[in-house]
């Protein structure tokens, strides 16, 4: 009985050692919250942005909060973000992402070289490839469309907004990156899809390792499907998938990835290239369809510059100038884009603030900018910043608008649903291109329209903050037909 309690004393100590923590002079303000090595971790789950948003008003633009044993400090301050996002020898982006990678795609990757995927996804995504891919993905939409909408429909259909563009936009996708059409095994993209949508929604939990045991096993036996669905894919230069993703299987095997590997690490692909286009398709959407006004600028420049189409030069697959549109999008994901930017503190670091203040990064703690709450919705940079303003990036001339001030001060960040520096994303131009085509087609081949003329946009599902492109806690109704059968 002696010896059970000493050992218990001696735990508790070694524990109290391990986890103590206080706040020295260099320091951010330092909140563990009341709850033992949990800290903050429920409620910053529960809805991140809140959370934030509460600890900012108690602390300023910088503090470290305790979750679930690790320490991490958050800055919201966007003219300082820069200290952290050029800083790569202080900073780790890998060794979270890898974190990740285990949590969510039972994924290790130990020769993974990010330097050399980046220089995949440039090539592949950028330049004169990106022209190709552009074509492949408006061939495949075009179809996808077709089948979920035949012109021989007279009759108005109703569905879920966000599972119409999700769906959609996934499946064209999935055949332009992925090849699923000339696949071998009888796999088509809607099976994929179905199996996607499952794995989606625990990815979170997934993420936070909050998964309950039944959840473990869901999420286990679909990440095998998936894999299983996704073995042909890139394998041959004939499977039919994209070259991006040729290369890609190519580099896996010379870093010495067995088959299964390879398979974990095309699934994150899928997630990576798949997870936040169709949601972001379904916020545009959505946005436009309740506030009439939004809608109708945008038709009206879609049909300008569909009047200047030819045979030749398609607006599909060419860059356009569509200023409302671009706006209308970059608002949209102003207010649903929430990734957090994640860095390894790997080594002591002072981080000079923007304001002139000095504070220390503790080398094992994590380094979170959440750019959702700061710049985005920044009442002080964005007037009334949860309305929805489709012009809010031009200028009163038409022009775009990238003057925007905080403190007094141009910010260099007004604004980063694509991250920034050099982790930033590379598929940037074609996502957008990929948007710019569902919506030019829906908005221009079919009549589209809220099921009920007073329904509003959907509240978000909290608990996604951080992941990408947020999903709404429920599905908006639309029906829709072609636009020629009446």
């Amino acid at each position: 009985m002696i010896w059970t309690i000493f050992l218990i004393f001696q735990a508790v100590l070694l524990y109290f050692l391990l986890t103590h923590r206080s706040r020295s002079k260099s320091d951010p303000p330092l909140d563990k919250g009341v709850i033992p090595w949990l800290g903050h971790a429920l409620e910053f789950g529960k809805d991140a942005s809140k959370f934030l948003d509460r600890m900012k008003q108690k602390h300023g633009d910088i503090f470290t909060v305790r979750a679930a044993g690790r320490y991490v400090t958050v800055l919201l301050d966007p003219h300082s973000y820069d200290a952290v996002i050029n800083d790569s020898d202080s900073l780790d982006f890998t060794r979270y992402a890898q974190v990740l990678m285990e949590r969510i795609f039972n994924l290790r990757l130990p020769h993974h070289q990010p330097s050399n995927v980046k220089a995949l996804m440039k090539k592949h995504f950028m330049g004169v490839n990106l022209a190709a891919l552009n074509s492949t993905m408006s061939r495949h939409l075009q179809a996808s469309l077709k089948t979920e909408m035949p012109q021989n429909q007279k009759d108005w259909k109703e569905q879920g907004l966000f599972n119409l563009s999700y769906s959609l936009l996934f499946k064209a996708g999935y055949l332009s990156l992925f090849g699923g059409e000339q696949n071998n095994n009888g796999t088509d993209p809607s099976s994929v899809y179905e199996e996607y949508k499952k794995f989606d929604g625990l990815l979170t939990k997934m993420a936070r390792g909050t998964l309950k045991p039944e959840e473990k096993r869901t999420a286990q036996s679909v990440r095998q499907r998936l894999c299983g669905l996704l073995a042909p894919a890139g394998l041959t230069q004939d499977s039919g998938a994209s070259p991006w993703l040729h290369a890609y299987r190519r580099l896996l095997q010379e870093d010495g990835a067995d088959e299964e590997t390879q398979r974990k690490a095309v699934l994150m692909q899928l997630w990576a290239t798949q997870g936040n286009v169709g949601p972001a398709a379904f916020w545009l959407l959505g946005y436009l369809l309740t506030n009439p006004e939004a809608l109708t600028a945008v038709k009206n420049e879609f049909s300008a510059v569909s009047s200047m189409e030819t045979s030749e030069t398609s607006l599909l697959d060419r860059p356009v100038n569509a200023p409302v549109f671009d706006s209308a999008l970059e608002e949209t994901l102003r207010l649903t884009a929430a990734p957090f930017i994640t860095r390894e503190v790997v080594q002591e670091k002072t981080l000079n603030m923007a304001d002139g203040q000095q504070y220390l990064l503790r080398k094992g703690d994590r380094v979170c900018l959440f750019p959702f709450n700061s710049p985005q919705k920044d009442p002080e940079i964005h007037h009334e910043p949860q309305k929805y303003k489709y012009d809010r990036f031009l200028n009163k001339d038409g022009s775009v608008k990238r003057d925007f001030y905080k403190g007094g001060r141009r910010l260099k960040y007004y604004t980063m649903p694509w991250g920034a520096g050099a982790n930033g994303c590379m598929g940037k131009k074609f996502a957008i291109n990929t948007i710019r085509q569902f919506v030019y087609m829906v908005l221009t081949n079919y009549d589209l329209e809220l099921s009920d003329p007073n329904a509003q946009i959907p509240e978000v599902n909290a608990s996604r903050y951080g992941f990408g492109m947020l999903q709404p806690e429920r599905d908006l109704l639309v029906r829709y037909r072609p636009r020629n059968t009446h």
